[in-house]
């Protein structure tokens, strides 16, 4: 199983006890009622078909973020890892046949046949194998058209931020014209722009640095909103989440009244900001961003029509039980980007062109890393979860350090 796969179920599993975690499920609930519930569940499992959850296993993958986060969702190595366990194509056509020509007939009773006309032999696998194939053919038979679509309304700041990306006007640089992306982080009970900023470049990159700049400022959300947009539905999306004990909810395509407050707000950006700019006035970024905060802080210090003359600013500290904030070092941990790649023969990875120089004991294996956006920070994920810096690669210093030699033998006296 491949680091990405074994990442798969553990995003799978984090967002089975999500809920829990975010404190999104029904606080008058019990945990163990909580287990109960989600083991009633149908869920889309990581291989895209559905699948259900005991309570028993969901209580464990709960158990086991609490006491190592998410890394501990990720599933461990299998003794027997790579030997095949499932039923094979023939098999499963005879199980597909008997359903068909006996559509009562029970998973034992299939099995007890597969063992008469000498399909299987006893101890090959046992009747649970086929219980559980029989489940699958009857999802796949019950599927429905039908879609669990919910209104994201709540009562409290931090519940559910909406985050969008807004294409701006055009800045006259040294370098040309360019376009400029207005991304921006909205808090559904207050109003209140918790995050804002404008780019060049519409990517996750960017995307994350606004989120950092909001946890940093107002605690961390229990729920992000948004599109299905390539920046914003990505694993490094989702793993970030997980990692700072969030949850993602990706609206349904063509469907903009989801996330209706951050449409509202870039509607009213457009109407107010840009209808007001004269582009002429900016020759860097850095000049419009700096006009550009000016107009949010303005916007979260105005009274807003929603709110009982309250200001989003005000109306989100009325709330300060409600602000979770990161200690900066976890920020620093988990606001960074993850990839895999193979270590060289002569111990150098390339990340983003750049090449890195790892310690020799994993050449040619495959390692995580983990970098900042802009390259400062590059580790290695060692196998404890501990993060341990790289460095550039230097031709000329390797070309002087001296290389351990090793010896086969010790002498054993005079020849």
């Amino acid at each position: 199983m491949t680091r990405d796969q074994k990442q798969q179920i553990a995003l799978f599993r984090y967002s089975v006890i999500a809920p829990l975690e975010t404190g999104t499920s029904d606080p008058s609930i019990s945990n163990n009622e909580f287990f109960r519930q989600a083991a009633k569940k149908t869920y889309t499992g990581p291989n895209g078909k559905p699948t259900t959850v005991g309570a028993s296993t969901v209580e464990k993958w709960h158990r086991a973020y609490r006491k190592g986060g998410f890394d501990a969702l990720l599933p461990q190595s299998r003794s027997d890892e790579g030997i095949s366990r499932k039923l094979d194509q023939d098999l499963q056509a005879q199980i597909r046949y008997l359903r068909t020509e006996h559509p009562r007939i029970t998973a034992a009773e299939i099995y007890r046949v597969l063992l008469s006309n000498g399909s299987i032999h006893i101890g090959q696998f046992s009747v649970s194998t086929v219980e559980r194939f029989v489940r699958l053919l009857r999802r796949e038979e019950g599927m429905t058209g039908n879609k669990d679509m919910r209104r994201y309304e709540r009562a409290h700041i931090n519940e559910v931020w909406y985050g969008d990306t807004c294409y701006g006007p055009w800045l006259s640089t040294a370098e040309g014209k360019k376009r400029v992306y207005f991304i921006a982080l909205i808090d559904d009970a207050s109003r209140l722009i918790v995050g804002a900023d404008l780019f060049f470049h519409d990517n996750f990159e960017n995307l994350m640095a606004v989120i950092r700049s909001a946890v940093s400022r107002y605690g961390r959300p229990r729920l992000f909103a948004f599109d299905n947009g390539a920046s914003y539905r990505n694993k490094q999306m989702e793993l970030l989440a997980a990692r700072i004990g969030s949850s993602v909810h990706y609206c349904e395509p063509f469907t903009p009244t989801s996330k209706s407050k951050i449409e509202r707000w870039f509607l009213t950006l457009r109407m107010q900001y840009f209808a007001s700019l004269d582009m002429r006035d900016f020759h860097t970024l850095e000049e419009l961003r700096k006009d550009f905060f000016a107009y949010v802080a303005r916007y979260n210090q105005t009274v807003h029509s929603s709110l009982a003359g309250q200001t989003p600013q005000s109306r989100f500290f009325s709330e300060p039980e409600q602000i979770r904030r990161l200690p900066e070092e976890q920020i620093d941990r988990d606001f960074l980007l993850e990839t895999e790649r193979k270590v060289s023969p002569d111990s150098v990875v390339v990340v983003n062109k750049v090449e890195y120089e790892i310690h020799y004991r994993y050449a040619k294996q495959r390692i995580r890393l983990r970098y900042s956006p802009d390259m400062h920070k590059v580790y290695v994920v060692e196998p404890s979860g501990k993060l341990t810096p790289v460095r550039l690669l230097n031709k000329q210093d390797n070309a002087l350090i001296k290389r351990e030699r090793v010896r086969l033998s010790e002498g054993g006296g005079d020849a």
